[in-house]
């Protein structure tokens, strides 16, 4: 479907004063070129200036039968007949024709002259292309500057060359001289001019194709037929294809005389890489010799059409035209170094015009219906232009709705929107002419030739073709028809049937009807369009109408859609206009309205485009409510705005007569929100009165639930009403208090959103609760850190915030430990504890942690956590009693826990240790500790022996097992032996001695128990060991 509105795209129009009657037109690098009729000579004029005034005229080598203008390079290509031979030339530096006398030089492909072009004289150049056949079309990529033509049954690829003047005279030192001398002083060098060459890269067979028309861009290749369009893509590889890419490795059985068969094709269309079905084989052949590059050829798109598909035409009129490659870039690139950030493929038939995008995916964005028989249509960023015999329409696009996804990964999210690209279009009002023939457009620009012959070229030379029929054809209808027995001529309807061209598209060709010499009058206009900005206030202005008549309906929606995109067009082409910001954010405002009240299917776009407007949440609440004595109420679209708006964090806060109002809107339409949005944090001002007033009406008519009942609590604890609280509060169990902050994280602490970096705060409820109950606090931040709802660093800040760092908060990494089972958290929490432990032995001030006592004992923590280990039986011998304050005690057997525990690594802590002096028994023990934990058996032992001996035996029986067993008469014995040999006061040290040797003989056998006495030790006290041991051995 095409709307129509009746909008205004073009501003003005002047006609071009040209001599002669205009036969072919084009226009490019800000220039209008004219090949007057007869094709023997070009004008140009500029685009640029009030009424057109001529740049140059110049006379070309034959008829012109094609003329293209490439912006890169600057130079004219032509196909030109002479002789009844067809040429292909490029004119180089043209506008040096616009000087009186200047010079033109002709020359071969590849062959730079060595004259004044080269040495510094201003010239003009016909660069002839040899072609080994006839060359029907030919184009130039706007973004290269390379050229394509197409033969026959090929396409050939010339790339563009520019060559420095200096590097030139550099290459030729023998006739510099000599064309210095001959030049004379006339002009001074140029060794800044570039001098423009091709050459031929690679040719493209289509042995099942007869090219029409042809486009090129960024390496994209369009190829028409009559009703067939393919789009390759043509790219450089660092390696050569193989020998079957190389070649034709598309194979088929295709016959090169049909001249038997009957064939009709049939409507296909073939996207992306489904394209390579089609029956189009396409082989590569490179020529270049100095480009080394190799290519790799893939398809992109083919599209046919069956000659009976289409209504509204006749069967012979039925042909494409129009094709185009054109080429978008999104504003954060430069045109002359990026590729281009999109490429859209359009073509076209007399009754509908076909709009591809390429980049990303290929997809049809639009089918132009036209109105009536379209001749000819260009493209622009944000308009296309089509002729018919007597009028100029133009219709909308979608390449800005491409171009904006391309650059903003944000678009289709509830954060942004765009008007989808499949929208339909719409047709804008029409410019009536007479007798148009052809349209070309050049920026801001649109060109139109008109003449008032009765017949353009185009039908004239279809009557040519109809006329051409080949006979043979006929001939052979019939003759099958005589063979099975049916004889044409006795049916007048298979008569006339036969007498139908739809049945073969084989036509013989003639050449194109050169322009009338007659001259029945013509006209050459030049229309400036509008800019798209402008268009846009229009039809802002026309969508007032539909929204006093009806302001939900799709007409208002579509109109407000199409003047989004030409906001984003205006911002492809000037993004730093204050003016347009500003008109994009009223834009988005009128877009919101829209779908805050549209259906349930599209009213989820009311989020974004409010969000892009940068309206207020009070602002959108007045654009929606509902006016006194209206039946409407709230629209969807804007229920889910404010649903979205309120379950994500923001900084703004409502007044309480707007947050009163969201309460009522919400007891009316979502009850079971109102938990949710009392929560948030922008409702902080509401009526606590009020609200509790809603949340009991709700309770009682939706029952009873531990998130309403917390809701309904923090009422009561604004209002002042303690008692009231603490009766909420004491209603359902700990445990279900924790269920109801996992599911409303926000009644305990706003902001965050779940980033690790976002700063978060405490609510009241959590203060009240840190002073009243602390475990159910601790217990609801670790639940919410294990559902994902805070982060670790979040819960920091939060307990900082409540003043509780060094005592709520080591209770609550206390009880992660119990609950977490990420790793990661615990090695973090594990050193954040031993840190803390640590600063609490070192640290004898009075503060407030030390008056705070801990949720969890040491005790409490090795039973019910598994990274709390027991504490080993020799620290009981080491650990003071009685001797320090109570919380230095827990924070001591805490740190040992730890180090006794399976997770902890003592080597994150070494240099935390150095704090910590070992002149106490308390200090010593934790240095042991983690000597032992790292292995150092043997050291510990002489230490322990030194500073501790009575707790040696129980130290050996728990640490000198297994593997270490022979430490005890390696290590153990002879110690215990030296030093009991050499102390005053020997008796704990022989105790050790004799729990030592009641090991030993157990361990081993009585001859090596015999070894291990030393030879001064006294028989009498080794004896009864030694006895008991060969006892033991005698037994086994």
């Amino acid at each position: 479907m095409v709307h129509v509105y009746n909008c205004h795209p073009f501003a003005s129009q002047q006609i071009v004063q040209v001599e002669q009657e205009p036969g072919l037109v084009c226009c490019g690098g800000g220039a209008l070129f004219v090949v007057a009729s007869g094709g023997c000579k070009v004008e140009a004029y500029t685009l640029e200036k009030e009424g057109c005034p001529l740049i140059c005229r110049f006379a070309t080598m034959g008829t012109v039968r094609t003329i293209q203008h490439s912006s890169i390079g600057d130079y004219l290509v032509t196909i030109e007949d002479k002789n009844s031979a067809t040429y292909l030339r490029a004119y180089t530096n043209w506008r040096y024709q616009a000087e009186e006398k200047a010079r033109v030089g002709v020359r071969l492909l590849g062959h730079l002259l060595r004259g004044a072009s080269v040495w510094g004289g201003v010239q003009t150049e016909i660069i002839e292309i040899p072609l080994s056949e006839r060359p029907v079309a030919v184009t130039c990529c706007p973004i290269t500057g390379d050229l394509l033509v197409s033969c026959e049954n090929t396409l050939v690829l010339f790339t563009l060359q520019k060559q420095n003047q200096q590097n030139l005279q550099s290459s030729w030192p023998n006739t510099q001289q000599s064309c210095s001398q001959s030049q004379g002083q006339t002009s001074g060098s140029n060794p800044n001019l570039s001098l423009l060459d091709f050459e031929r890269s690679v040719i493209l067979h289509l042995p099942k194709m007869t090219p029409k028309k042809v486009a090129l861009c960024a390496g994209y290749v369009a190829v028409q037929a009559e009703l067939e369009v393919l789009v390759l893509k043509l790219e450089t590889t660092a390696e050569p294809a193989s020998a079957e890419e190389s070649s034709d490795v598309f194979k088929s059985d295709y016959l090169e005389d049909q001249s038997d068969f009957l064939l009709i094709p049939r409507h296909q269309e073939l996207l992306g890489n489904r394209a390579k079905d089609c029956d189009i084989p396409v082989s590569i052949e490179r020529t270049g010799l100095e480009d080394r590059r190799h290519y790799k050829l893939s398809y992109v798109l083919f599209r046919r059409f069956s000659p009976e598909f289409f209504q509204g035409c006749s069967v012979e009129e039925m042909q494409l035209h129009s094709l185009l490659l054109y080429p978008l870039f999104t504003s954060n690139q430069s045109v002359s170094v990026d590729e281009p950030a999109c490429v859209f493929c359009f073509f076209s038939l007399p009754t509908t015009g076909y709009l591809y995008s390429l980049r990303g995916g290929v997809e049809l964005l639009s089918a132009y219906q036209y109105p009536e028989k379209v001749l000819e249509a260009v493209l622009t960023d944000h308009l296309l232009h089509v002729i018919t015999k007597s009028a100029v329409q133009s219709f909308t696009v979608r390449c800005a709705a491409v171009a904006a996804r391309i650059e903003d990964p944000y678009i289709d999210t509830t954060m942004k929107a765009c008007p989808p690209c499949s929208m339909e279009v719409c047709a804008l009002r029409m410019q009536l002419f007479i007798g148009l023939r052809s349209v070309c457009v050049h920026g801001r620009r649109v060109i139109l030739l008109s003449a008032a012959d009765t017949e353009t070229p185009e039908e004239t030379e279809r009557i040519t073709q109809r006329r051409g029929l080949d006979l043979k054809e006929h001939n052979m209808l019939t003759g099958i028809f005589l063979a099975v027995g049916i004889d044409p001529a006795a049916s007048p309807a298979l008569e006339s049937l036969l007498s139908h061209p739809f049945l073969s598209r084989r036509w013989t060709i003639s050449s194109p009807k050169e322009t009338s010499k007659a001259g029945h009058g013509w006209n050459l206009y030049v229309l400036d369009t509008v800019s798209p900005f402008t268009l846009f206030q229009e039809m802002v202005e026309y969508s007032q109408s539909y929204a006093e008549t009806n302001p939900q309906g799709q007409s208002l929606r579509h109109l407000l859609s199409e003047a989004h995109l030409l906001l984003r067009a205006s911002f492809l082409q000037d993004p730093d206009r204050r003016q347009l910001e500003e008109a994009f954010r009223q834009n988005c405002a009128q877009l919101g309205d829209s779908f805050s009240r549209g259906s349930q299917r599209v009213c989820h776009l009311a989020l974004p485009y409010y969000r892009m407007s940068g309206l207020s949440i009070t602002e959108v609440m007045s654009r929606n409510r509902p006016l006194l004595g209206s039946s409407l109420s709230y629209g969807p679209g804007f229920l889910f705005y404010l649903k979205h708006y309120l379950l994500e964090e923001t900084d703004e806060s409502l007044s309480q007569e707007a947050a009163d109002e969201v309460i009522e809107i919400f007891s009316q339409s979502e009850p079971s929100l109102l938990v949710n949005v009392c929560a948030s944090p922008c409702m902080m001002s509401t009526s606590p009165a009020r609200a509790l007033q809603i949340l009991q009406h709700l309770e009682n008519t939706g029952g009873v639930s531990v998130p309403l009942t917390i809701t309904m609590a923090t009422m009561m604890l604004r209002l002042g009403d303690l008692p009231q609280y603490t009766e909420l509060m004491e209603r359902h169990a700990e445990m279900l208090l924790v269920y109801g902050f996992i599911e409303e994280p926000r009644l305990l602490l706003h902001g965050g959103g779940g980033g690790q970096n976002k700063q978060v705060r405490p609510t009241a409820l959590a203060r009240q609760l840190a002073n009243s109950q602390p475990g159910l606090l601790v217990a609801a931040m670790v639940a919410l850190h294990e559902n994902s709802k805070v982060q670790l660093e979040q819960a920091d800040h939060i307990f900082k915030e409540l003043g509780s760092e060094n005592s709520l908060q080591v209770d609550f990494w206390e009880a992660m430990l119990m609950a977490s089972s990420q790793d990661a958290v615990i090695q973090e929490v594990l050193f954040r504890l031993a840190s803390v432990y640590i600063d609490r032995l070192t640290n004898t001030t009075s503060d407030a942690a030390s008056k705070h006592k801990s949720l969890k004992s040491a005790e409490d923590l090795i039973n019910s956590c598994s990274h709390f280990g027991a504490l080993y039986p020799w620290l009981t011998v080491l650990n003071p009693v009685q001797t320090s304050s109570f919380q230095h005690q827990e924070a001591l057997h805490k740190l040992q826990s730890l180090l006794c525990g399976p997770s902890f690594s003592v080597g994150t802590i070494e240099p935390l240790l150095e704090l910590l002096s070992q002149e106490t028994l308390w200090g010593f023990s934790l240095h042991l500790l983690c000597a032992t934990r790292r292995g150092q058996y043997n050291s510990s032992t002489e230490k322990l022996l030194d500073r501790c001996p009575q707790a040696i035996i129980a130290y050996a029986n728990h640490h000198l097992q297994d593997k270490h067993m022979v430490l005890w008469w390696q290590k153990l014995l002879p110690e215990l032996c030296t030093r009991t040999r050499a102390a005053a006061d020997s008796s704990i040290l022989l105790s050790a001695l004799n729990e030592t040797l009641v090991v030993v003989a157990m361990e081993t056998s009585p001859a090596e128990l015999l070894e291990l006495i030393p030879d001064d030790g006294t028989a009498s006290y080794f004896l009864p060991h030694l006895l008991t041991c060969s006892q033991r051995h005698l037994l086994t």
